[in-house]
This record gives structure tokens, C-alpha cells and sequence, in this order.
């Protein structure tokens, strides 16, 4: 096994918003890190424009470990993206911080998890401002009805709607909604470099001009040159640990799969929510942990369905970017839902989907007249808050060795009827609103990703029942954080990036603070 001979201050495993933000904080403040990526740099270029660029169909889409899915999931050998920024690089752009009220979940939502929040907004809020800057996120402040405190405006004004946007606002207006910008990272006033071109080839594609906020454009790149080490297509394998501290990580590196040991003073895990707990598990660190039962356990995804309208003709008929909505009337339950009361979610409007992806994901006979169709189609996403459940885990099967002499990854995972019932309640009203725009007809797609997988090596005060304390130490061991989306207890109902951005801001001035 080669030993890399530097000592580094940190090692970062994994590129994504967690470890990306954390790495600003610990190269801003002086110190020597090293990041670790399973995945490569994706190159930006015309082809990033073509039918196979969408995340699924690129080879970002690692097969090279599968997760076994033995409930739930949309196959039953699942791969994982892995490059140079994590999702970033393929997802849409959308930016929301998590509500007040999601810091403190109501009882019908926790259930006998046990699930609690060891921080609050106020503590994230200053954190929300920093990362919102740092990815400068286009917005508009004043019209969300659920909007948390601002200290800020958004650094950015949004651009303007598509028409088939505007069609979806007037609709859900009328109906007495309150529909509003986005949040989303994407560059449309920065001259001095490219703007948006409203391509259609923008949420599940890396974007071929370099206008999407994502994570090597904001941060990585800069973070290279100012002594950052960053070393692509490596995966950590196990963590090794000496007297309660991490001693070393053991990798490969894929293209040559020769092993390398690298050692360093604190150790961030940041590979995901699902690759950090496979990691753990894989090194028996568990069994450091006074909570170790529970690493893997109450993994959470959203409970999510795109209601699409089928209209007569084009449903955009500018073939222009248009995930450009949100709508939060209903996020803490209305008036006009009986049951679930207290904690629905959101809408945000999805663009009409590629038909490359359409094409391979629908059965064969099937695929290519259905990708001819989807030009008749735009929608509306609906996310739940699903419940934290014991039952839903990732864990490994080490009497079956894979790649990279890694244990296989198991996940199942199974909604609750809670769940179930607050997704109906918020696509019923997505159909409606669509109807109102003129659709001849709705189809609802349920979505069986893992695309917003969270909670499982979640924080929390009791040290029985979480992995993490609110720093996001982890339990047991003492130079080891946690900081990607595993580190959530609960799942809130808008997307996690910017909360994990967020936190991981607050966890980086804890460590030059406390760990240095």
C-alpha cells in the first residue's frame, strides 16, 4: 500500500455541499486539507448539451458498488453520482432554507424516532446568508408566505418567467395562491462570466456554458488554487482508528486501483447519505459509537410525485428553461386538508423531463414513442416530509466483499401511511392547479430516487439515539465530523442543499475554533 507522506490538517471525503463549504472554511482560515472524490472532474462542452448528458445516462452515474434495494427504490441494483462536486453539478439549482418551525417538527411527524434538532434557525441563520452569497443564489424576498427571517436580500434578482411559467403563476393565482421565484442557483446577472441561456438541458445535466452555481465554479476551482489538494477518482474504503481517534483512511484509486493510506490531523466525512454511513459501517465504527444501533437507520428521502399536465399541443412552446416556481401555501397544512393537519409541503414546477432519460428509463417497446411525447407535458413536483423510521436503513452485508474490498451496501426503505397521505393531499391540489392552465389531462410519475436522501447518521442531544452531537462530532471517536445530508434528524419538505451548505459553514468555524 503507497503512503501518501504529507500530513494534512484535514481530510475532506467527499466534493459535495457539505464538504465543498467546509473545505472553504479550512482553507480560508490557513489550514493544509486534502479532499478525497470517488468520482472525476466533469468536462463542460457541447456534449453536456446531448440526448445522454442527463446524470442517469453519463458515466457519473457509478455502478461500480451497487446498493442492493431490497424495498422501495425504482431498481433493485442502484448506483450513486459520483464526480468533482457532487449533485451539484447535475441538479437544478434549487436553493431553499429550511422554515423556523422545521428545527422543531411536530409530534406527528417525529413519531417514536426520537428524532430532535440539538440547534435552531438562528443558530444556521448567518450561515444561510453566507452560503446563499457563496453560491449566488437568484431570489426574490418578501412573497414566499412561509419565509423565514432574512438578514439579507438575495444576492441575486431572478430572471424573467418563461411563458409556460407565467400560465402556471395566473393558474395557481387564481385559485388564491401564493406562487413565487425560486430560489436557485444560477448565474444571471454576473457578466464577468456566462450568463444563463435558458437551455432545456439544465436540471439532471452539468451545464455546458458554466452558468449553474454549482460547486467547481463557486468554490472548487478557486479552493485548488489557493493549495487545496484535491485528489479525483479516489474512494475511501475504511477509516482506521487508535485510542478513540481516526489513525489513517485506506483508498483506492480507481483508474488504478492501486491502495493508498492518508493520514491527518481532523477527518470530515461528507461522502453522502447513504456512501458515509456505508463507510462507517464498513469500518465498524459503530461499535465506537454509544448510538451505533442507529448509523444507517431512519433514512429519509422525501416522499415526492411529479403531477405533469398533458396538454392538446407544446406545452412550451419557447423550449426555454422553466423550473421557476414555488408554491408554499400548503407547507404547514391549510385550511382545506383535513388530514394530514399540521405539516404537508411543497410545490415547485419541474420542466418538461429529456427525452434521452424518458427514453431509457420506459420499457423498450414503449421508450421511443413515449420521449416523442414528452413534449406535451409540463408539471408540478409535490415534496412531503416523510417520517424518520427505524425501519428505513442502509446497511452492509459483509459476508459479500465488492469492489474496493467493501462490504455490500444494502437499502430498504418503505413509506408510512402519514407519509403517503400528505404526498395525495399535495398532489390533489397540483392537478388542480394544472387543470386550471388548460391541461387536457394529469399523470401523476412517482418518484422512487434517492436524489434527497437524509437522516442517516443524524444529530441530536441524546447520545443513545444519535450518532452525532450538535457540532456534528461524531460519538466515540475524536477528530471525526459528519457534515453531508446524513447529519439531519428530520427531512423538512424543500431541498437540502442549502441546509447542508449552511451547516457545514457552522461546523467549519467550530473546528478552527475548538479542533486546531
Amino acid at each position: 500500500m503507497k503512503e501518501l507522506e504529507q500530513h494534512f490538517d484535514a481530510i475532506i471525503i467527499g466534493s459535495g455541499f457539505g464538504g465543498s463549504m467546509i473545505a472553504k472554511k479550512l482553507v480560508d482560515g490557513g489550514k493544509k486539507v486534502l479532499m478525497l472524490e470517488r468520482g472525476d472532474w466533469v468536462v463542460r462542452g457541447p456534449q453536456n448539451w446531448e440526448r445522454n448528458g442527463s446524470i442517469d445516462l453519463s458515466p457519473f452515474y457509478d455502478k461500480k458498488l451497487p446498493y442492493k434495494v431490497i424495498k422501495g427504490g425504482n431498481k433493485p441494483a442502484m448506483g450513486v453520482y459520483s464526480c468533482v462536486g457532487g449533485p451539484s453539478v447535475f441538479y437544478g439549482g434549487v436553493s431553499f432554507r429550511f422554515r423556523e418551525d422545521d428545527f422543531n417538527p411536530p409530534q406527528e411527524i417525529v413519531g417514536d424516532s426520537g428524532a430532535e434538532w440539538p440547534i435552531s434557525y438562528v443558530d444556521l441563520s448567518p450561515y444561510y446568508d453566507e452560503a446563499e452569497n457563496l453560491l449566488n443564489i437568484a431570489g426574490e424576498s418578501g412573497v414566499d408566505p412561509t419565509e423565514p427571517h432574512r438578514n439579507q436580500d438575495f444576492p441575486q434578482k431572478p430572471g424573467r418567467y418563461a411563458k409556460v411559467s407565467e400560465k402556471v403563476k395566473s393558474a395557481a393565482e387564481g385559485l388564491g395562491l401564493k406562487p413565487f421565484h425560486l430560489p436557485i442557483a444560477i448565474n444571471y446577472q454576473d457578466t464577468s462570466r456566462n450568463t444563463c441561456q435558458n437551455c432545456t438541458t439544465c436540471d439532471t445535466f452539468a451545464c455546458a456554458v458554466e452558468a449553474k452555481n454549482d460547486l467547481p465554479t463557486m468554490l472548487l476551482n478557486d479552493l485548488v488554487k489557493k493549495g487545496m489538494v484535491l485528489r479525483a477518482n479516489t474512494t475511501v474504503a475504511k477509516i482506521n482508528t487508535e485510542e478513540s481517534k481516526v489513525s489513517s483512511l485506506s483508498c483506492f484509486d480507481t483508474k488504478t486501483k492501486e491502495e493508498i493510506e492518508v493520514s491527518g490531523t481532523q477527518i470530515i466525512l461528507s461522502a453522502g447519505a447513504l456512501a458515509s454511513p456505508h463507510i462507517l459501517l464498513a469500518s465498524d465504527l459503530d461499535k465506537l459509537n454509544p448510538a451505533g444501533n442507529v448509523i444507517g437507520r431512519y433514512l429519509m428521502r422525501h416522499t415526492n410525485s411529479i403531477v405533469f399536465g398533458i396538454y392538446a399541443g407544446i406545452a412550451d412552446k419557447e423550449q426555454r428553461f422553466h423550473k421557476e416556481l414555488a408554491i408554499l401555501d400548503y407547507y404547514f397544512g391549510h385550511d382545506t386538508i383535513d388530514y394530514p393537519k399540521h405539516k404537508l409541503g411543497s410545490l415547485q414546477q419541474v420542466p418538461t423531463p429529456p427525452g434521452g432519460l424518458v427514453e431509457h428509463e420506459a420499457p423498450k417497446p414503449l421508450g421511443k414513442v413515449a420521449a416523442l411525447g414528452v413534449k406535451l407535458l409540463t408539471g408540478l413536483l409535490a415534496i412531503a416530509e416523510d417520517q424518520p423510521q427505524f425501519d428505513n436503513y442502509l446497511k452492509v452485508d459483509k459476508s459479500t466483499i465488492g469492489a474496493f474490498n467493501m462490504p455490500t451496501p444494502i437499502v430498504s426503505h418503505e413509506y408510512s401511511t402519514r407519509d403517503m397521505a400528505a404526498l395525495k393531499a399535495l398532489t390533489l391540489k397540483a392537478k388542480k392547479i394544472m387543470k386550471k392552465t388548460g391541461a387536457v389531462l394529469t399523470y401523476t410519475h412517482n418518484i422512487r430516487t434517492f436524489s434527497h436522501a437524509v437522516g442517516t447518521v443524524r444529530m441530536g442531544i441524546d447520545e443513545k439515539t444519535s450518532a452525532l452531537d450538535a457540532n456534528c462530532n461524531f460519538r466515540g471517536i475524536d477528530n471525526l465530523s459528519v457534515v453531508d445530508a446524513s447529519f439531519m434528524p428530520t427531512s423538512a419538505a424543500v431541498n437540502p442543499s442549502l441546509t447542508i451548505s449552511a451547516n457545514a459553514l457552522r461546523v467549519g468555524d467550530y473546528l478552527l475554533q475548538n479542533k486546531f
